[in-house]
């Protein structure tokens, strides 16, 4: 940009560069505002300097230059010596820099380091800064009447780039964090701010005015943000939901769905909470108890009853009267405000190796909590923020399946589970051994507890096996083929009761009472030999004391 234009060939590379993630976008915002117009020059380096790497982000784009000398696109800052050029006359170089800026400034996301972070509100600021001087020079040219149709349409120019950086309370942010680390610079942002206030006097543009009111008033909240932002999540922030949600997720995963509505209904309307912030609340609970769980068979808890439990619920809420108000739009504008949380949706989607919200608003869609269209668009407006994230796209997991998707497909496992149980299992031994090992491989037995505590089978399920254990027991007559498939099927449901009773609690396994012949031997075992916290064993139990000769036999 060292002529009255651009260079189209260069400033072609530098978007492509730009485009292709060659350079960052801290960086390039760096160079429009400490270069300004005019300060960004091609060198060419001795020869002795052939061959080595360009090692700024600078310079990136200028290694695609097809040219036997590489072209170093360097940024020279300001010196006492040399002062710095802020040419803003040069009104094809001004919008060949607004147009790079386009590219990217509306979807502006910190997802690398600190410092890249930290970097990246820095060079926003600067940014900032640099489009205040540019409006403010053309406020000015504004008023000189050769050029005053000119100038306007490059102050309009830089009035919307401005509007659009401000627009974003993304943006805002980011540039009150640089306030907060750089007092300095905000400072040097302030008086620019003043020079455009200035600048406006005498504006005779009503349009261009009130737009840069508009961008002043935006520019003047940045110092605030954070208070303001207090304010109001002091007015929508409803803790007693997050923690009923919380205890619901953490001590209760096998409990019935009405008490849990009940209670939540209850909270609702004593605090008098808007439905669409009620079930905000509900999902910001379930998403934290997902990211905070710890992992193994806690995080399948959590992750069933969010994926399982939750949409169920909201089914339960969805009979009680709403006034005029449709039930699915509540739904809809809950999860509107939900997507605006990027940063928790970010974490689930890294802790979990999946869209968490697409698959939520998949299974609330089966529900009949949602519509197609609803659903739709909500998916492609998270699809747009996840694709703004690099690290949620890692190849590294990604032949790993996530527990959300696994915690869905078991769910109708285990509805077909129950229903193998129900067969005559003296008729086919085999192939009940052949589905319980099935069940045994990988986490797969975690997965379908999990499930079936979510859907309230549990219960259910415990007594199937419980049967199973009781119907090897009594097998009257066998040969010596399935003798061993026998102790085999025995000593895998009293395995997997063992395993049930000290995930989920030993209310689980306990049946209504019953007399004392009729106790399966599970539960008398359990009662008697089977460690639990608070409970106290006698020593002198004769299964603590065996018959050494029945043992040897065995």
């Amino acid at each position: 940009m060292i002529g009255p234009s651009p260079n189209p060939l260069i400033l072609s590379y530098l978007k492509y560069a730009i485009s292709s993630q060659m350079v960052s976008y801290s960086t390039v915002l760096t160079a429009i505002s400490k270069s300004s117009v005019g300060s960004v020059q091609a060198r060419r380096p001795a020869p002795a300097q052939w061959g080595g790497p360009i090692c700024s982000a600078e310079q990136a784009a200028a290694a695609l230059l097809p040219s036997p000398w590489p072209v170093e696109l360097s940024v020279l800052a300001a010196s006492p010596t040399e002062p710095e050029f802020d040419d803003f006359s040069r009104d094809l170089c001004v919008q060949s820099l607004l147009e790079i800026m386009d590219m990217f400034c509306d979807r502006l996301s910190c997802h690398g380091r600190a410092e890249e972070c930290i970097g990246l509100c820095r060079a926003l600021m600067s940014a900032l800064n640099w489009l205040l001087r540019c409006a403010a020079f053309y406020a000015e040219k504004v008023k000189e009447m050769l050029e005053q149709v000119a100038a306007e349409g490059q102050m309009k120019m830089c009035l919307e780039r401005l509007e659009k950086m401000l627009s974003s309370t993304k943006n805002r942010a980011l540039i009150h964090i640089a306030q907060l680390e750089e007092t300095s610079s905000w400072n040097a942002v302030e008086q620019s701010l003043l020079k455009l206030e200035e600048s406006l006097n005498g504006l005779s543009n009503s349009t261009l005015r009130s737009q840069a009111d508009d961008c002043i008033s935006l520019i003047k909240s940045i110092p605030t943000m954070l208070s303001v932002r207090s304010e109001q999540l002091n007015k929508t922030g409803f803790p007693t939901v997050h923690a009923v949600v919380l205890l619901e997720g953490t001590m209760n995963l096998t409990g019935e769905i009405q008490p849990l509505v009940e209670q939540l209904m209850m909270v609702k309307r004593m605090q008098r909470i808007p439905s669409p912030l009620f079930m905000l609340e509900i999902w910001k609970a379930c998403f934290v108890g997902l990211i905070e769980s710890p992992e193994g068979t806690e995080e399948l808890k959590w992750t069933a009853f969010t994926f399982l439990k939750i949409p169920q619920v909201l089914v339960e809420l969805k009979n009680y009267p709403h006034g005029d108000k449709d039930f699915t739009e509540d739904v809809n504008c809950a999860f509107e405000f939900l997507l605006k949380l990027t940063p928790l949706l970010d974490k689930a989607d890294q802790r979990c190796n999946c869209n968490c919200m697409s698959l939520l608003l998949q299974e609330c869609s089966k529900q009949g909590l949602l519509s197609e269209a609803n659903m739709t668009n909500l998916t492609d407006k998270r699809k747009a923020d996840r694709e703004d994230a690099p690290q949620l796209q890692s190849a590294e997991n990604a032949n790993i399946q996530p527990n959300p998707r696994l915690i869905l497909r078991a769910e109708p496992t285990v509805t077909n589970i129950l229903k193998t149980m129900d067969a005559d299992h003296s008729k086919s031994p085999e192939g009940l051994l052949g589905v319980l090992g099935h069940m045994l491989s990988g986490k797969s037995l975690d997965l379908l507890l999990a499930a079936a505590a979510a859907t309230g089978k549990l219960k259910s399920f415990a007594w199937k096996f419980i049967k199973l254990n009781e119907f090897t027991k009594h097998i009257s007559t066998e040969n010596s083929k399935s003798a061993p498939v026998r102790a085999l099927l025995f000593d895998i449901s009293f395995l997997m009761l063992c395993h049930v009773a000290q995930t989920y609690g030993s209310e689980v396994i306990l049946s209504e009472s019953r007399p004392a012949d009729e106790v399966p031997f599970f539960e008398t075992w359990m009662l008697t030999c089977m460690p639990e916290e608070g409970k106290i064993l006698n020593p002198d139990h004769p299964c603590f004391r065996p018959d050494s000769t029945k043992v040897e036999s065995l």
